[in-house]
């Protein structure tokens, strides 16, 4: 079992930095790969950001690809997602997430999941 709790969503205007943060807390949660999904509002949840449970591969989607930056600190049991240039279409619900499979990572179809936090962006 792994438990996943987010913390940093909030309102913002567009091109602001954001900063959200997940506690991950479980037996071998090191060795799962971690994402942050985004649903927005009438849209099916996706991934924006992926790590590997090694720490250094990486998947962003086009859309986010040079703004968004994933990291993990395994010690402290923390996941990261440093939010830059945001604009209005990044709105969604942010959902920290987890699976020992890389693919279901990437595909979104994890195993665990929090409960979200909530980022509105605006124009």
């Amino acid at each position: 079992q792994v438990q996943l709790v987010e913390s940093g969503g909030g309102s913002v205007q567009a091109g602001v930095s954001l900063i959200l943060s997940c506690a991950v807390s479980g037996s071998s949660a090191e060795n799962y790969c971690l994402a942050w999904l985004r649903q927005a509002p009438g849209k099916e949840r996706q991934e924006v950001a992926v790590i590997h449970s090694n720490g250094r591969s990486t998947y962003y989607p086009s859309s986010v690809s040079g703004r968004f930056t994933i990291s993990r600190d395994n010690a402290k049991k923390r996941l990261y997602l440093q939010m830059n240039d945001l604009v209005p279409d990044d709105t969604g619900m942010y959902y920290c997430a987890a699976d020992p499979e890389w693919a279901r990572c990437v595909y979104a179809n994890v195993t665990y999941s929090g409960q979200g936090t909530q980022v509105t962006v605006s124009s």
